[in-house]
């Protein structure tokens, strides 16, 4: 049985990352200009950091700017100042040692199962036989297996996000980035893939940084939670979670802790106007 708390030498009691984290990010502030409009201004100096194989959450009030930072991670959005560095390196762009799993599947609705997941590897320049073995390896990892000629429209939501999963897997990233990726499912398919990641990040020990509208799935899948103030974005909170690994729902539900942790959360997120399981916020 794992033991409680984070890795030592990755962060410290104030959540702070140290030189060997997998992400840092400093004084990291976002603005968004547009013509004839006034500046929105996103995120104002968020230090964070990752440490390697860790998994981190975030979460925050509805369009606080916790998707503009996983992005500016991702390097998909350039910060208006501040650093980000990965592995000891400044973000300039995307890059394939960080994958991203979107919330709404973004799967190529004209190829197949085992086309999208094999996609990135094609892209990679990875032979035809060995991106097929790769992909129905990865497609067996979610649970999928079989399903790999099947085309996107004939599969359900939570098929779908189990695709999105293998794809970014695939290509094998060191970090995934996972904005709300089960935001748009039903309660029950997204208590079941919440499990059958926590049984893949087991087994790969992927580094994760986690945006989540739900205080719950944060407890459930998470090392350590930052929680976001209201926009412009601040770090109001860096979390512990302390409940050993492996996890089970009911198990940490009956922990003691888990209330007090909960309810810690919450009144944080209360303060800011929010609340807990929405659907995602986009921000």
């Amino acid at each position: 049985m794992a033991r409680r708390g984070a890795r030592p030498g990755t962060v410290t009691a104030e959540g702070q990352a140290t030189d060997s984290a997998k992400v840092l990010a400093e004084d990291v502030g976002k603005v968004f200009t547009r013509r004839g409009r006034d500046p929105v201004r996103a995120l104002e100096s968020i230090d964070a950091g990752v440490g390697p194989g860790e998994f981190v959450s975030i979460v925050g009030p509805s369009g606080c700017g916790k998707s503009t930072f996983l992005y500016i991670v991702g390097g998909f959005v350039k910060a208006s100042r501040g650093t980000v560095d990965y592995d000891g390196e400044p973000v300039r762009g995307p890059g394939p040692e960080r994958g991203i799993v979107f919330q709404e599947f973004a799967l190529f609705p004209w190829k197949t199962v085992l086309g999208n997941v094999a996609y990135g590897l094609a892209r990679q320049g990875m032979g035809r036989a060995e991106r097929v073995e790769r992909a129905r390896h990865y497609l067996e990892m979610v649970n999928l297996e079989g399903m790999d000629k099947l085309y996107p429209k004939e599969l359900s939501g939570g098929m779908k996000q189990r695709v999105a999963i293998a794809r970014t897997l695939a290509t094998g990233p060191d970090l995934l980035l996972m904005d709300e990726p089960f935001g748009a499912l039903d309660a029950q398919t997204r208590a079941v893939l919440q499990a059958e990641l926590m049984r893949i990040w087991e087994r790969t020990r992927k580094t994760v940084l986690f945006v989540t509208h739900s205080v719950e799935e944060a407890i459930y899948l998470s090392d350590r939670i930052y929680v976001f103030s209201h926009r412009p974005a601040r770090v109001k909170a860096v979390l512990d979670v302390g409940l050993e690994r492996p996890r089970d729902r009911e198990r940490m539900m009956a922990d003691p802790a888990y209330p007090v942790l909960h309810r810690k959360i919450w009144e944080l997120l209360r303060d800011d106007g929010s609340g807990d399981g929405g659907p995602g916020d986009g921000g």
